[in-house]
């Protein structure tokens, strides 16, 4: 896989930099590149972070971050049974609980919500720190409502973090995720609510609460200008600007509500 010149590996984290201390000096490099990779293009290209974590993986299989990063890479292209035994691989060389709540979630995404509650409630969850913490408690209720439990869902939402006025840097997922399990339990007016909570602390726009919040307030995004109206129009008098051929604008609709 190749690697753009302006990766050098010194860019990852100095915890998993002194983890490849481990390796010949050149191989450590080359491992670093890829996992820079991995974490450059996980968001936005998952396929292509998976590629390069297969690499990592193929150079430095024993390094616990190689197989933490494939295990990540794995996770966002929906492998979870790789990536489950990725993370498996990974806590058995660190002995950490950090990846508990992922591993978790691939349960869910294996089909097996039960499983998934029922690590829950393991001994590992009171290892975790708070953001573990709030991230277990998400993905059990994520494991309620695969289970139709949705009641259920909501209770185990309802926490002293979903309480708290501090913003946290799970904050607006946490009051997300409570939102919308109010909605699909019928609550539109709680869920409002937190949707506009979940809106507040959301200042790197990881959810789309916005657009959420949008819905339920009747406010929709329609084209100014529809091409089914151009196609229509055969008049070759029409003087019209270039520029209205252009992208349509994108304006807001909102019901009248009086």
């Amino acid at each position: 896989m190749p690697i753009p010149e302006d990766v050098t590996g010194d860019e990852i984290d100095k915890d998993v930099r002194q983890e490849l201390q481990s390796l010949p000096k050149t191989l450590a490099e080359d491992v670093a590149k890829n996992l820079v990779m991995v974490a450059r293009l996980i968001d936005e290209d998952p396929e292509g972070a998976y590629a390069y974590s297969k690499v990592a993986l193929r150079l430095a299989s024993r390094v616990a971050a190689v197989r933490e990063a494939g295990g990540f890479a794995a996770y966002a292209n929906q492998k979870y049974s790789e990536a489950l035994a990725e993370f498996r691989a990974a806590r058995r060389m660190t002995g950490s609980a950090e990846l508990w709540p992922v591993m978790a979630d691939c349960e869910r995404g294996l089909g097996r919500p039960e499983k998934a509650l029922e690590m829950a409630g393991a001994p590992e969850v009171h290892k975790l720190d708070k953001a573990g913490q709030v991230e277990m408690r998400l993905v059990a209720a994520g494991a309620r409502r695969d289970m139709g439990q949705l009641d259920a869902a909501i209770v185990t939402l309802q926490s002293p973090e979903l309480a708290s006025n501090s913003v946290q840097p799970w904050t607006a997922r946490l009051r997300y995720a409570y939102a919308d399990a109010l909605l699909a339990a019928g609550r539109e007016g709680e869920a409002r609510e937190w949707f506009a909570k979940a809106v507040e602390a959301d200042r790197d726009g990881s959810t789309d609460a916005s657009d959420r919040l949008a819905e339920l307030d009747g406010v929709e995004f329609v084209d100014a200008f529809d091409d089914s109206d151009d196609s229509e129009d055969t008049d070759d008098t029409d003087d019209r600007d270039a520029s209205d051929g252009g992208d349509a604008e994108r304006v807001e609709v909102e019901d009248d509500k009086d």
